[in-house]
């Protein structure tokens, strides 16, 4: 899938820079997109938990915004074909960086307006802020 057809498909634009004919890239491992990162929960399991009897929500092709970039700017949206992938936010992060979880069972997408898009295979995995040395502390990314 490209650029312009994951564009089509989800109604989401991405910013003039970027390459519409690229093919969109779908990993089944660790992929960052700006303030976030995309875990395979297999890898961090020891650390992040689905609550038992966790509400999941089915995601639509029009997406769920799943951040909001800083200073109002472009959310980062997964998007799914119907009946593919589900989300929750019902889970416990021992670092407290996860804003949730989504079980795929078709390739979907992370679609950004300056990041263009990046496909996630089937599987399961925790989406989560990232963080950053500043000096001797952590800070959250702020994209």
């Amino acid at each position: 899938m490209t650029e312009t057809m994951t564009e089509k498909e989800s109604d989401l634009a991405a910013l003039d820079h970027l390459e519409r004919s690229a093919v969109v890239p779908v990993v089944s491992g660790l992929q960052a997109q700006g303030d976030l990162i995309v875990i395979p929960l297999p890898m961090i399991a020891g650390s992040v938990q689905v609550w038992p009897g966790a509400q999941w929500q089915d995601v639509p092709p029009a997406g769920i915004e799943l951040l909001l970039s800083a200073v109002g700017g472009n959310p980062h949206t997964l998007v799914a074909e119907p009946g593919t992938c589900r989300w929750t936010t019902r889970v416990s992060d021992e670092d407290s960086l996860a804003l949730g979880v989504f079980e795929a069972a078709a390739v979907v997408y992370l679609m950004h307006a300056e990041h263009g898009a990046s496909g996630c295979a089937p599987g399961v995995y925790v989406v989560r802020r990232q963080r950053e040395r500043d000096g001797s502390r952590m800070r959250v990314v702020a994209d």
